[in-house]
C-alpha cells in the first residue's frame, strides 16, 4: 500500500521534503534557540514548578499542549502550556513562507507531512517530557461551575513532567492513581461538558473511519471509538479557544473560527428524516439538544446522525481589525465565539492569533507582522483545510479498495445511511469499516440491507456495491 499512499500525495502535490533554504534557516534557529518575536512583550515567567502533563496518541512527538490544574477559592485554575512556535519561526523568513504554503500538518498512514521541519515540530519546539521549554502559558480561572472568570496568556519557561497516551491518562484518572493536577481533568472536563449542553452546543457521535496499522504491518480500516478522557481533554482546548476569542473580540483584532447556524430548511429536513425513521423528536426540542443524545448503536440512529451532520457545514475563518467584527462571529456547534490557538505546531493560524493575545494581555500593541497576516490567513487556512480533507478521503478510499480487492462477489451486512434525490444510496458496512455508494431500487434510509461487492479498483480508489436483499 505504501506506493499507493505515495501516489496519492504526488497527485495532490503534497511536498515530500522541505526546500534547502528552509533547512538552512532551521540550522540557524537550532543554533540560537528560542527568541522573543519582533514586537512582542519580552517578559518570560518562570513556571517550572507547574506539574504539566501532555496527553497524546501513542508515539506522538509533535506535542503542542500540556495540561495542569489546581483548586482555587471558588473554583479551579487551568494551566495550559502551548508550544511557542513564533519564537522559532522568524516572520517573513523561509520557515514562515513555507508554513504559509502548507497551512496544516497533513497525515497519511505511513508518514506525516509536517507544517514545519521535524527539528522544530518534534524537537526544539515540542513540549517533550523532561525538557525545559519556552512556551506560551494560558492561565484560566474558572468558577465553581466551570465558567470562565479570567484568562491570560504570557510567555513562560515550563517543563512537561509526563507524556501520557489517552489510555494511560484515563486509567490513572479512573483508578485514582492520577496526581492532584491530572485528576482535575475529569472534574473540569465534566463541568465544561455540562455547560456545553446548557449553551446548546452540538456534538455528533459519528463513527469515523480510521486507517490503522495491523500487527503484521499491513493497513486496515476501523471505526474510531474515542475514550472518555479524549472528550475531557478536548474540553480544555475548547475552553482555551473560547477564552482566546473573547480576548481578541474585546481588543478588536484577531481571527475567529466560525460556523453558521443551520438554516431552518436543513433542520426541517433532518426533522423529517427522524420522523421517517421513527426516531422520536419532540416538538419543543431543538436540533442541537436532540442530535447530541443520538448514538450510532442502531441502524436508524446511525442513519439520522449521518443526516444531522448536514447542519454542521460552512466552517471557516474570519479576521477582523479596528473592532470591525463579522456580522455573525459565532461557532454554532460550540455555541460560542471560538478561536484556534492550541495547535501551532500543526496549524498555521494559531501562531499569529497567540501573538496578538500575548500582546493584548500585556497591554501592548499586537506585533505588526501578526496583524498584517490576518488578511490572508482565512484564505490560506481554507485551502489547507480543503487539502487535508481531500487527502484523508483519498487515503480512506484507497485503503477501502485495497482491503476489498480479494472479496469481489462477497456479500456484506450494511445500513443505509443516505439516499439522495435520485435514489442513489450510501451504506455503512459493519465489517470491514467501509462507507460506500450503492446501487439499488427502493433504498430506505436507516434500513438494514445485504450488499454485494461488484468492483474494487485501488487505482481509481473505487468500490462499487449493489443491494442483494433488504
Amino acid at each position: 500500500m505504501l506506493a499507493g499512499f505515495a501516489r496519492i500525495r504526488e497527485q495532490l502535490d503534497i511536498p515530500a521534503s522541505f526546500p534547502a533554504e528552509v533547512e538552512t534557516a532551521v540550522d540557524a534557529v537550532v543554533a540560537t534557540g528560542p527568541t522573543i518575536p519582533a514586537g512582542s512583550p519580552t517578559a518570560v515567567r518562570d513556571a517550572l514548578d507547574i506539574p504539566f502533563a501532555a496527553i497524546d496518541p501513542p508515539g506522538s512527538l509533535d506535542l503542542d499542549q500540556a495540561f495542569a490544574a489546581e483548586e482555587r477559592p471558588g473554583g479551579h485554575r487551568v494551566f495550559y502550556a502551548i508550544a511557542d512556535v513564533a519564537s522559532l519561526v522568524p516572520p517573513g523568513g523561509p520557515i514562515d513562507i513555507e508554513a504559509r504554503q502548507r497551512g496544516v500538518t497533513l497525515y497519511s498512514p505511513d508518514r506525516r507531512t509536517s507544517l514545519h521541519p521535524e527539528r522544530i515540530n518534534e524537537d526544539i519546539g515540542s513540549l517533550l517530557a523532561g525538557e525545559e521549554r519556552q512556551a506560551l502559558l494560558w492561565t484560566i480561572d474558572l468558577d465553581a461551575g466551570g465558567e470562565i472568570v479570567d484568562a491570560t496568556l504570557e510567555r513562560a519557561l515550563v517543563r512537561n513532567r509526563a507524556q501520557l497516551t489517552y489510555r494511560e491518562a484515563q486509567d490513572q484518572i479512573l483508578s485514582g492513581r492520577a496526581d492532584a493536577s491530572l485528576a482535575l481533568l475529569r472534574t473540569i472536563g465534566e463541568q465544561r461538558q455540562a455547560l456545553e449542553r446548557e449553551r446548546g452546543a452540538v456534538s455528533l457521535a459519528l463513527p469515523a473511519q480510521e486507517v490503522v496499522t495491523a500487527d503484521d504491518g499491513s493497513f486496515e480500516l476501523e471505526y474510531d471509538e474515542s475514550l472518555v478522557v479524549e472528550e475531557w481533554n478536548a474540553q480544555i482546548s475548547l475552553l482555551t479557544g473560547i477564552a482566546a476569542s473573547r480576548i481578541m473580540i474585546d481588543a478588536g483584532v484577531g481571527l475567529l473560527r466560525t460556523l453558521p447556524e443551520p438554516d431552518q430548511r436543513t433542520v426541517g429536513q433532518i426533522r423529517r428524516t427522524a420522523r421517517a425513521l421513527g426516531v422520536e423528536w419532540a416538538d419543543g426540542v431543538g436540533y442541537a439538544e436532540r442530535v447530541r443524545e443520538l448514538r450510532p448503536d442502531t441502524p436508524t440512529t446511525a442513519a439520522l446522525l449521518s443526516q444531522a451532520a448536514r447542519g454542521l457545514r460552512g466552517a471557516g475563518y474570519v479576521a477582523f481589525t479596528n473592532h470591525d467584527l463579522p456580522e455573525d462571529p459565532q461557532h454554532s456547534a460550540i455555541a460560542s465565539t471560538y478561536a484556534h490557538v492550541t495547535a501551532p505546531l500543526r496549524r498555521l493560524c494559531d501562531r499569529f492569533a497567540n501573538e496578538i493575545i500575548v500582546a493584548v494581555c500585556a497591554d501592548a500593541a499586537p506585533p505588526a507582522w501578526a496583524v498584517e497576516a490576518l488578511d490572508e490567513l482565512p484564505k490560506l487556512m481554507g485551502g489547507a483545510s480543503q487539502r487535508d480533507r481531500t487527502l484523508e478521503r483519498a487515503v480512506v478510499d484507497y485503503v477501502e479498495a485495497m482491503v476489498l480487492t480479494r472479496r469481489v462477489g462477497d456479500t456484506f451486512h450494511a445500513v443505509v445511511t443516505d439516499v439522495d434525490d435520485r435514489g442513489r444510496g450510501r451504506v455503512q458496512l459493519r465489517d470491514p469499516a467501509v462507507v460506500a455508494r450503492v446501487a439499488g431500487d427502493g433504498l430506505a434510509l436507516g434500513s438494514e440491507v445485504v450488499v454485494r461487492l461488484d468492483e474494487a479498483d485501488p487505482d481509481q480508489r473505487l468500490v462499487r456495491f449493489s443491494v442483494v436483499s433488504g
